[in-house]
């Protein structure tokens, strides 16, 4: 408990941190939103609409420290503000409308590659020089080295245009109402293939390795040698025994990963045009949308220190060395 507390503790000062950066780092850029918004509009507007909009925004003269606060007090009512590129749509709805396809696409495509490349690695390195452990892994890297938006693109081209097995983008057909049958889960899943797979392609490889190179280490460990000589089975050594301490570095990486889902796949849902955080952090930053872009941020970087906290919480249970450091 005292670990998990001092665990907490850190979280809750680098959450402060990032609230602050948040803050402060708009304010440091020369002009502001109204500035922006009244360029695009490209037409006069009263001093009092002016005034208006400023308030509107959160861009009032009261002292930075007060501003601060405000901001601290707004944050935790879940205003984050009025996105200027969807105004007058709050920032908050903006996100919690993009945010189910962010997670439907990156948590599909982690657990996935997760559970694949490490039970490839743990296979490869329990039966190290056959097939499995001479051909996969040197594959799998070659595949995951190929840049991020050329293996989008040619699954795109191959599956989608040529063979026109799938779907080109977006995250369901045009004109299909969404509801919970059978045909809108299925048309989902059906755009969901293409995205997830070129996810999955590029990641597999580091897990299968990681995990094959842990377990190497593992099986070296005298606690293997004594469990071959008790006489068990194969399989239970591989998993109960060798396999289970194995899987402490691989938890670690998983909540990195786990937090950074909520960022989304930039790229690919870009390349997809598939709804999400990711593609709409892209159109905030190229339409100088600062409310928006803040509120991405703090919600890619809560979902990180989260997503860390919970593997803390989970190492404690399964490495007991933990709980005395």
């Amino acid at each position: 408990m005292r670990f998990l507390l001092r665990r907490l503790g850190f979280y809750l000062i680098a959450f402060w941190a990032c609230i602050t950066l948040n803050f402060f780092l708009p304010r440091l850029m020369p002009g502001d939103p109204v500035s922006r918004m009244f360029a695009q509009v490209q037409t006069q507007m009263r001093p009092d609409q002016i005034a208006a909009l400023r308030q509107l925004f959160g861009l009032t003269d009261k002292p930075v420290w007060q501003q601060y606060f405000d901001y601290i007090g707004n944050i935790f009512q879940g205003n984050m503000g009025i996105s200027l590129s969807r105004f007058p749509t709050p920032v908050s709805s903006v996100i919690s409308s993009e945010i189910g396809w962010t997670l439907l696409l990156g948590a599909t495509s982690l657990v996935i590659a997760v559970v694949l490349g490490n039970l490839l690695g743990i296979i490869a390195a329990w039966r190290r020089g056959r097939f499995l452990d001479s051909v996969f892994p040197p594959l799998l890297v070659f595949v995951g080295s190929f840049p991020y938006f050329w293996l989008a693109m040619a699954a795109l081209y191959l599956f989608g245009i040529v063979l026109g097995w799938f779907p080109l983008n977006h995250a369901f057909a045009d004109g299909v109402e969404p509801s919970f049958s059978f045909s809108y889960v299925a048309d989902v899943a059906n755009h969901l293939v293409l995205p997830a797979l070129t996810i999955v392609l590029v990641s597999i490889g580091g897990w299968m390795l990681g995990m094959r190179n842990t377990m190497i280490a593992t099986t070296a460990e005298d606690y293997i040698t004594m469990a071959r000589a008790k006489g068990l089975r194969s399989g239970r050594i591989m998993f109960h025994y060798a396999a289970r301490n194995a899987m402490l570095p691989s938890i670690t990486s998983f909540g990195m990963s786990l937090g950074f889902v909520v960022g989304g796949a930039l790229l690919t849902e870009t390349v997809f045009a598939y709804p999400g955080i990711g593609y709409q952090l892209l159109n905030s930053v190229q339409a100088l949308d600062y409310p928006l872009t803040q509120g991405i941020f703090l919600t890619i970087t809560t979902a990180v220190l989260a997503a860390n906290f919970l593997v803390d919480i989970i190492y404690v249970r399964l490495d007991p060395r933990v709980r005395v450091s």
